[in-house]
């Protein structure tokens, strides 16, 4: 793997930014409501410390990561996910599917790209969000959607946290693939922890003069044929077609969707890169374009998981279906167990938000929590009061859940919604 970065077993890890979207394959994303009670109050950033690189995952110490900080938000369910780093797993999907990508650019630009999978995810605000021109009252700084260790210093919402300093280090064409986290909601589709892989380049005046058009012609479509041919190589010839969106990082910017399996998939999203951060990185006469997408929605499309709790199942009924090399091999489910279903309704406070409730929800059931979804809302006027009403859906993809489980594990949601949360309940 080529690199100008050194990658020996004890490493100190690196940091860096671009933010990817939420509705893009949770690439290049933003969301929720900001509030200026969440705008991050300054100070000295730590630098992350080192960890050892190991078989299977990275050794990351709780205190530096977890800590008695009044801005530090990441419980220890979310610690525990840190360094386990399954797109680095051959016989994992994400792993399978990593390893695909890296075989189209290896073959289709003589392996030109440098690769990067093993970067901490511990990154500092700037770099996350100061050096691709985010403006420091914008959605994504909110302690509703990023983890922070402390007020300078996050779990990477994203892989391009890498993008800026591997553009000043020299490098100019490569690949980025980690695991990244951000609080969500609790459905099939999305949990706090999955994985995203970035791709750069930065072409030259010698290359857009060339062809006879202006660099950000040139660099759009070169972006564009690239990614078509990524498309074609994982899911065969299927349409495409592309869609123009914004981002606040690239410009012009796409998203880049398939027709496949009788509907329209969005696939990625990418452009070329805004000047002012390659400018920053020391690259004033240059353009670059950037994309980036996320491996668990890709992996679930492409091997048939219903359920993304499932990329973290060590059960050897889900492990033993896929092997090294083999991309697209179709899961079998091994179990249907039922669901089972309890509400929760409480009168909601001016700082309540969805995505603090997921969060009391999952620090309590992990992941035998499928669901949670709300399912009614009601303000009564004379009180000036707003209630709300979640289902929530428990179930197991490996066994069967006990009535005494259950109720056990809602009794405790009801006790620290109430308590974590400053609602009253119903």
């Amino acid at each position: 793997m080529a690199s100008t970065l050194p990658l020996t077993r004890a490493i100190l890890f690196t940091n860096a930014s671009i933010l990817l979207r939420r509705n893009c394959l949770r690439n290049f994303a933003f969301s929720a409501s900001f509030s200026s009670s969440d705008t991050v109050h300054r100070k000295k950033w730590r630098q992350p410390v080192s960890s050892l690189l190991q078989l299977g995952g990275v050794v990351i110490a709780k205190d530096d990561v977890v800590r008695d900080d009044p801005t530090n938000n990441v419980p220890d369910n979310i610690f525990s996910k840190l360094g386990m780093q399954l797109h680095r797993r051959d016989n994992h999907p994400l792993g399978i599917l990593k390893n695909e990508i890296y075989n189209y650019f290896d073959t289709n630009y003589s392996n030109k790209f440098d690769k990067f999978d093993d970067l901490s995810p511990i990154v500092s605000v700037k770099e996350n969000f100061d050096d691709v021109l985010v403006p420091a009252d914008h959605v994504s700084r909110s302690y509703n959607d990023t983890y922070y260790i402390d007020s300078q210093t996050v779990l990477r919402c994203h892989t391009s946290a890498h993008q800026a300093e591997l553009l000043r280090r020299g490098n100019t064409q490569f690949l980025v693939t980690g695991d990244v986290y951000r609080r969500d909601s609790i459905d099939s589709t999305h949990y706090p922890v999955f994985h995203q892989m970035e791709g750069v380049r930065v072409v030259s005046v010698d290359d857009w003069e060339a062809s006879g058009t202006d660099g950000t012609s040139y660099a759009a479509n070169d972006l564009k044929k690239c990614l078509e041919g990524l498309a074609r190589h994982l899911f065969g010839a299927v349409e495409m077609r592309w869609v123009d969106t914004y981002f606040p990082f690239t410009n012009p910017s796409f998203e880049l969707e398939i027709f496949f399996q009788e509907k329209w998939l969005e696939v990625l999203g990418c452009g070329v890169m805004e000047q002012e951060i390659l400018t920053r990185s020391g690259k004033t006469n240059n353009v670059a374009w950037a994309f980036g997408l996320g491996l668990e929605r890709l992996a679930m499309v492409l091997f048939d998981i219903p359920d993304i709790r499932l990329f973290w199942s060590a059960d050897e009924r889900f492990t033993s279906q896929f092997s090294k090399g083999k991309l697209g091999v179709k899961f079998k489910p091994f179990s249907k167990f039922p669901p089972c279903y309890k509400d929760i309704s409480f009168w909601i406070n001016e700082s309540f938000t969805e995505n603090n409730l997921c969060e009391v929800v999952r620090g309590i059931a992990g992941d035998l929590v499928e669901e949670v979804q709300l399912i009614d809302n009601f303000t009564n006027k004379k009180k000036g009061m707003t209630s709300h009403c979640y289902r929530i859906a428990y179930r197991s993809m490996e066994r069967s859940l006990t009535d005494e489980e259950i109720n056990d594990l809602q009794r405790n949601v009801r006790e620290q919604v109430q308590s974590k949360l400053n609602v009253v309940l119903r």
